[in-house]
């Protein structure tokens, strides 16, 4: 008898499974077609509030600007509502039933990857559940061809997917500023804010570029052309670290609020440290003269971009320190000759960081040998004899300059 029950409950190919899988495939079409139309709907009424709201801006009337913004509000929350029970109602039962595209199930699992964000990180889980809905539709229009509703939307799009990846990364900001709250692994958080940023570049920048208020922007689409080189070709970790730089140059254009300097900083050091260990990890390679070249060209960036333009020094004396740097970096800009400008900057940036690494608590053994080389080379510092036996000192007006080891 437990055989037998097994045998009819323990499979779908009992009569009334069958019937119920096909009553379910007929009816599937239906679904789609009505959850399709109420999304149409849905977007024709934002589209109205949206062009409502941005002509009461415009005109700069506050009765007519609240009540557009409440209204633009209201149709934004149903449209996201039509998308969110459409992948709910009729994307899950396509995957369900095995009738749905690979496209379509990769969207169903990135949906419950967001989803997941719930419970973990409310804010993240809020603005990146948007973000996912509007790209759905965005790519749904897109395939199928529909040139004129894209247009339409397209302005919309672009403004709120700005506004989304900026609370994206200043949720990130937020997270890396607070020191309450010990995060156990801020490397990671360091890879959320490069890889947001790399989806806004790949996704949004593009379309960006192309409205009127950034098409002469030279900076922008100067680090966006750079960019792209690195879209072909698997990459290494020197191509990541240079790919960062990058990207973390296109933030300061993009999101200068919602990465604010402080913020922008940290990530720029943790750039740096990243190839510092490239340097002492290359060493004696073939790939030591780029990570070299491109941790100088680092150096000369994260004090331009960023301690340049600091007003707010945790210690003065930094400050003051900092003005010696900038004062001597204008002067060795006056040089002429490009061989021995190059020379002077990287005489500069070395000796700069490694000052920075003297007075760091962290391990920089090997990195500060090779800057030492780097100087000696440059002949700016001298490489004492190991003339002296195990345990003497070496030393001059009462200072210890070396200990050396017994000459072989």
């Amino acid at each position: 008898m437990q055989e037998r029950s097994l045998k009819l409950y323990n499979t779908d190919k009992t009569f009334f499974v069958k019937i119920s899988n096909k009553l379910t495939q007929l009816l599937m079409p239906t679904k789609f077609g009505i959850n399709n139309i109420m999304i149409q709907i849905k977007r024709n009424n934002l589209l109205k509030a949206y062009n409502s709201y941005k002509e009461a801006i415009n005109e700069k009337n506050t009765v007519k600007e609240k009540s557009a913004t409440q209204k633009y509000e209201e149709t934004y929350a149903l449209y996201l509502e039509a998308i969110d029970k459409y992948i709910m109602e009729s994307l899950y039962k396509k995957v369900k039933n095995n009738l749905a595209s690979q496209f379509e199930k990769e969207a169903l699992s990135s949906y419950y990857t967001v989803v997941n964000l719930k419970d973990k990180n409310y804010t993240e889980y809020k603005y990146r559940k948007q973000k996912y809905l509007l790209e759905l539709e965005y790519q749904g229009l897109s395939t199928s061809h529909k040139s004129a509703q894209i247009n339409k939307i397209t302005p919309f799009y672009i403004e709120k997917m700005d506004s989304l990846y900026k609370g994206i990364i200043k949720n990130y900001s937020v997270q890396l500023a607070d020191n309450l709250n010990k995060i156990t692994n801020k490397d990671e958080i360091y890879t959320k804010v490069f890889d947001t940023i790399e989806e806004y570049v790949v996704n949004i920048l593009p379309m960006k570029i192309q409205q009127e208020e950034y098409k002469n922007n030279k900076e922008l689409i100067n680090e966006y052309d750079k960019y792209q080189k690195f879209l072909i070709g698997k990459l290494d970790d020197i191509d990541t670290l240079e790919k960062n730089v990058i990207l973390l140059a296109i933030s300061r254009i993009i999101f200068t609020h919602s990465l604010p300097l402080a913020t922008a900083e940290n990530c720029y050091i943790k750039l740096l440290k990243d190839a510092r260990n490239m340097i002492v990890k290359y060493n004696k390679t073939n790939k030591y003269v780029i990570i070299y070249n491109e941790l100088i060209n680092f150096i000369e960036e994260y004090n331009l971009k960023i301690l340049s333009t600091k007003v707010y020094w945790d210690k003065p004396d930094q400050k003051d320190e900092y003005k010696k740097f900038w004062n001597k970096y204008q002067s060795i800009q006056k040089i002429t000759d490009e061989v021995e400008l190059k020379k002077q900057k990287e005489i500069l940036f070395i000796k700069e960081d490694l000052k920075f690494l003297n007075r760091s608590k962290n391990n920089y053994k090997e990195i500060i040998k090779i800057y030492k080389n780097i100087l000696v080379e440059f002949g700016v510092m001298r490489k004492l004899e190991n003339n002296v036996k195990i345990g003497q000192v070496k030393k001059y007006k009462g200072k210890i300059l070396a200990i050396h080891k017994k000459t072989m």
